[in-house]
């Protein structure tokens, strides 16, 4: 387990998020910035407008005046619209209103509610620029879709109900039946670790949690982060042992453009040298992990990236 996983893994324990948004196809809403989030986007820089070139997926989007973003409205702590406000909060949430800003001038940006199964399909038919959500790099995904970054690093952890007993790693699960994300890294890890364990899979993070709560399975896994979230809000359900695997998120972009990849990845290195980054990072999850923001990966060192 690399640095970043281990921050994670040490301090994540009452953490939680959502994985893959609710399912399919969803409304898009908007979301603007927040007052709580002034500080951290009034730091968020500005690109040159040399940057904008020409014909560039920067110029599209600055003449469309919007950012439109693949992303989650039911994923505390990450991208998470907020009830009473209707603004969508969070780490993800937030790098996607910076961007923003860094192509618009101001944080434009209209979120489309996306699933594991659908940010290929959005990308590529340009329903959305960019997709935030936990999108973790594999050399598999790389081949429909481009990704910039990686600008965050978390990994696969297991919850069960509280009081469950003999569940500590993943080996723990054979012959048991475990609840997994569709169309998740999840599925291929308990397949590895623990061969004799019966998968069962839904298509968003709150039908897991769901099935996990009613006892269709004695224990989910799914990335930390969107875990740790859940048992914070949930008191009947726990994070056990630690992350077992390094799950590297980035930012998913239309294959095949590496203009757009380039600039996306020249903005990450100034929102991390602004401080903005970490900013991000202590509103959102840095609320319930202990200790100074974790240092970012470094861009472009996962294959895939």
């Amino acid at each position: 387990m690399k640095k970043m996983a281990a921050v994670v893994a040490m301090s994540l324990l009452g953490l939680a998020a959502c994985s893959s948004g609710g399912g399919g196809a969803s409304p898009a809403v908007p979301g603007e910035a927040k007052p709580a989030a002034g500080d951290l986007l009034a730091k968020a820089p500005v690109a040159e407008a040399a940057a904008l070139l020409p014909g560039s997926t920067m110029e599209k989007i600055k003449k469309r005046g919007e950012l439109l973003v693949g992303g989650s409205l039911d994923a505390p702590l990450l991208s998470q619209q907020n009830p009473v406000t209707g603004e969508v909060e969070g780490f993800d949430a937030a790098m996607g209103k910076a961007l923003a800003k860094y192509i618009l001038g101001e944080p434009k940006v209209k979120i489309v509610n996306s699933a594991s199964e659908t940010r290929e399909a959005l990308l590529s038919n340009g329903t959305v620029d960019v997709v935030f959500q936990t999108y973790t790099i594999t050399p598999e995904r790389a081949k429909q879709v481009a990704f910039a970054g990686p600008y965050y690093v978390s990994g696969l952890s297991i919850a069960v109900k509280q009081g469950t007993t003999g569940i500590a790693k993943p080996e723990d699960l054979n012959g048991k039946t475990v609840i997994a994300g569709a169309n998740t890294p999840a599925i291929p890890a308990i397949k590895k670790l623990a061969p004799q364990a019966e998968i069962v899979t839904f298509g968003s993070d709150p039908e897991c949690m769901q099935a996990l709560k009613q006892d269709r399975g004695v224990a989910y896994v799914q990335d930390e982060t969107l875990l740790a979230a859940n048992a914070q809000k949930d008191t009947s359900i726990q994070v056990v042992g630690n992350p077992f695997t390094e799950d590297p998120y980035g930012i998913g972009l239309k294959h095949g453009d590496d203009q757009f990849k380039k600039f996306v990845n020249d903005w990450l290195t100034k929102i991390q040298s602004a401080g903005v980054w970490q900013q991000a990072w202590k509103d959102s999850l840095g609320t319930v992990v202990k200790g100074e923001a974790p240092k970012p990966p470094a861009i472009g060192s996962v294959p895939g990236s």
